[in-house]
């Protein structure tokens, strides 16, 4: 079972590794969800199928912090949250590229390609388009890479991925778009680091930090306050 990195009533946030499924796909993998399911069943006793709501979703290369719902109610309050932005969404990615600032927010609009699951950008709206925002800072250098703090604006299909790849800035390990050589471990360096919202209940500030992964390159940024 994956560390829990908050529970109550309500919620239960999880910290996903790079090689876990979120929800089903044809590959018929076991999922996060299931282990989830089967963890609350277990600790709670539950006899039957244990309710718990998909809130948002990590593409499966990437870990960090997944939220789930315990109660249907707080699933249709925390949807309504993402829908209307109102949950601050940072990201954290290893790039190898230098970006273009220190601090920027790019605006594309992005395309879906369902047949190759895979997200072009747009400098302007073209049929079938989302607007995207994402602002990016440089947190942290090494030798030879740049540890990015993403606030993601909009949660668009491999939104971060497209747009960082758009400027040049392709996040490490991501060969669909443009990294140089895959990570040893089917990864790529982009790690959901922490969600803040007001609870959907109790209607309290709640912040979910994922611990920064300490594998590859990683390592190097382990010790940032990010």
């Amino acid at each position: 079972m994956a560390s829990i990195l908050y529970e109550d009533n309500h919620l239960i946030a999880v910290l996903k590794n790079p090689s876990d499924l979120v929800q089903g796909d044809k590959t018929g993998d076991t999922t996060l969800d299931d282990k989830v399911k089967k963890y609350l069943a277990e600790k709670y006793r539950k006899p039957g199928d244990v309710f718990l709501g998909v809130v948002h979703r990590l593409d499966r290369p990437v870990s960090g912090v997944v939220l789930f719902a315990r109660t249907s109610k707080a699933l249709s309050r925390m949807n309504e949250l993402f829908r209307k932005q109102e949950v601050k969404k940072t990201y954290l990615a290893v790039v190898k590229e230098r970006p273009p600032a220190e601090e920027q927010t790019l605006i594309h609009f992005l395309k879906k390609n369902e047949k190759q699951n895979k997200t072009y950008v747009y400098d302007q709206e073209v049929k079938g388009s989302l607007k995207s925002t994402l602002t990016y800072k440089i947190a942290g250098r090494s030798e030879r890479y740049f540890l990015l703090e993403i606030d993601l604006h909009s949660g668009r299909h491999h939104q971060i991925r497209a747009q960082l790849s758009k400027i040049g800035c392709p996040v490490k390990g991501d060969l669909k778009y443009g990294a140089q050589r895959s990570n040893e471990d089917g990864s790529i360096c982009l790690h959901a680091r922490r969600l803040e919202f007001i609870h959907p209940v109790r209607k309290t500030p709640v912040s979910i930090t994922a611990p920064i992964p300490d594998h590859d390159v990683w390592k190097l940024f382990k010790n940032l306050d990010v």
